[in-house]
């Protein structure tokens, strides 16, 4: 879905996800902003943008929104794959070119929702450049494609054997500091500002944003308890031993365990 937003007295855009293009990255709030029109449409909606830039007086885009659409050019080595943008610019980038897809000597690597979320865990800044940030193909390859040749394990009970993803996090952590200069405090403070975006979500019904604030938290809690000493997997077992054996029924929508 394409959102046309209007910033009153500032500008008027298209972007796919508004919540990270206009208040994240710009930083207006949902009551500084408005909601013109939505639509699929990518012709439509880039030929409305324009239309409405001229009619309410604002500067007109030289390009079509259609035309920055599939803009992102990835340089792909035998070893990386390199975005023309910065760590702090790169998720909205990568969210207006979902569904554009690159070679590389692993196969054809795509970006989709999905993607983005491992691409944002496990990017690093250009050694060379700055302004430009790089994955490593060979995870890519290893975190989607392989899977297609891999059958998976049906996990039962713990996550302890889950591939990866908790390991991903604490990489990406290490790799900026955040054990070294962070901690418990701040991340607690994070943790619940991400639970408030996750109440909103869940007022608006807005799954990709539920999405996205609970994959959020997750992050948070991993980081939390590395810098209390655990293991996010630890914590999980503890609790999933605490609770497997647990009896009790549900009342008004939530489990009340049985009291002895």
């Amino acid at each position: 879905m394409y959102y046309l937003y209007h910033i009153p007295g500032k500008k008027i855009g298209v972007t796919r996800n508004l919540n990270t293009r206009v208040t994240l990255m710009q930083g207006y709030k949902e009551n500084e902003y408005e909601v013109l029109e939505q639509s699929n449409d990518i012709d439509y909606i880039s030929d409305r943008e324009i239309e409405l830039q001229k009619s309410y007086g604002y500067k007109v885009d030289r390009k079509l929104y259609k035309h920055l659409f599939n803009k992102m050019k990835i340089n792909a080595t035998e070893q990386t794959s390199t975005f023309p943008c910065p760590v702090n610019k790169l998720k909205g980038q990568l969210q207006d070119n979902i569904g554009l897809t690159w070679k590389t000597d692993h196969g054809q690597f795509e970006i989709t929702k999905r993607t983005i979320s491992w691409i944002m865990a496990n990017v690093k800044i250009s050694y060379y450049d700055e302004k430009r940030s790089f994955i490593y193909n060979k995870a890519f390859y290893e975190a989607f494609l392989n899977d297609e040749h891999t059958p998976q394990p049906k996990y039962k009970t713990s996550v302890e054997k889950i591939p990866n993803r908790f390991e991903l996090i604490r990489m990406w952590a290490k790799d900026r500091g955040l054990y070294d200069k962070g901690n418990s405090h701040t991340q607690y403070v994070k943790l619940m500002e991400e639970a408030g975006e996750l109440a909103q979500a869940i007022l608006k019904q807005d799954k990709p944003e539920i999405q996205d604030a609970i994959g959020d938290m997750v992050v948070v809690l991993t980081n939390l308890a590395e810098l209390e000493d655990f293991t996010i997997e630890d914590c999980i077992d503890s609790a999933y031993t605490e609770i497997s054996t647990r009896r009790g029924k549900m009342h008004n929508g939530t489990f009340v365990k049985e009291t002895l």
